[in-house]
């Protein structure tokens, strides 16, 4: 049995929700008894949910904006009755531009949710980065093995003072200094590992504070080297391969 054509208007404006009073009741009289209006109903519903999600989603088959159509052209063309119900045609790209500005909200608060993830995991990358390298500087401070020295100013009196703590098997070197002299401008304090054997190694660049005070914190050496002595000298401030000056501070192993 076709739709009846008395009720393919009232079942276009039921589906949109916009049928009320006398003739929704009729019309729901109608859908108790009738099983293919009942199924007409539940094709026009899916098509118009189609329609809706056309407006951010990928296009809705064919089939269903034909549907719709087809159930629209059917309706009874009664003068009387279409300004009441006219501006309810619209209802479907209501629809759609909610379900539009409401898919943009959620990819905002997906794109949020996404930058603060990335940022969570950045800070607990560099609070590990942070932890391993305090845990390098306990172990070196704290290492039964590590060569200690104290470097001393030369031909002065010995009031600037360095020390040195270096494990050799794991390339671990922490060095602290005090009442430094300040230094010219562009002049930096370079210190050197002097090995057993071979040329002075450098081991990174550093500047007093106003105190006089420094760190050289875990410098890129070579691993494995045999330290016989390190020593000071005063570089260019981007440091040198080679020392171009006489040490101003020298120290021995303990």
């Amino acid at each position: 049995m076709s739709v009846h054509e008395q009720f393919a208007e009232d079942l276009a404006l039921h589906a949109l929700e916009a049928l009320t009073g006398e003739q929704r009741e009729s019309l729901e009289r109608h859908l108790h008894d009738c099983a293919d209006c009942r199924r007409e109903l539940e094709k026009l519903r899916g098509d118009m949910a189609l329609l809706g999600l056309s407006a951010s989603g990928p296009r809705p088959p064919e089939r269903s904006r034909q549907r719709l159509t087809d159930a629209i052209a059917r309706e009874r063309r009664q003068t009387v009755a279409a300004p009441t119900r006219g501006w309810w045609m619209a209802v479907p790209w209501v629809v759609a531009a909610v379900l539009a500005v409401a898919v943009a909200f959620l990819w905002r608060e997906n794109q949020e949710q996404e930058r603060s993830l990335a940022g969570l995991k950045s800070e607990f990358q560099q609070q590990r980065i942070e932890l391993e390298r305090a845990r390098q500087i306990v172990s070196t401070l704290t290492a039964t093995d590590a060569l200690r020295v104290t470097l001393v100013a030369a031909k002065t009196p010995p009031q600037p003072q360095g020390k040195a703590i270096y494990v050799r098997e794991r390339a671990n070197l922490i060095f602290l200094a005090s009442n430094m002299p300040q230094l010219p401008a562009q002049k930096a304090y370079e210190l050197w590992i002097i090995p057993q054997a071979g040329a002075p190694i450098p081991a990174g660049v550093f500047k007093p504070d106003v105190h006089g005070s420094a760190t050289v914190v875990n410098p890129p050496i070579p691993s494995g080297v045999q330290a016989k002595a390190f020593a000071i000298t005063v570089e260019p401030e981007a440091g040198s391969p080679a020392p171009t000056s006489e040490p101003i501070m020298l120290g021995a192993g303990e």
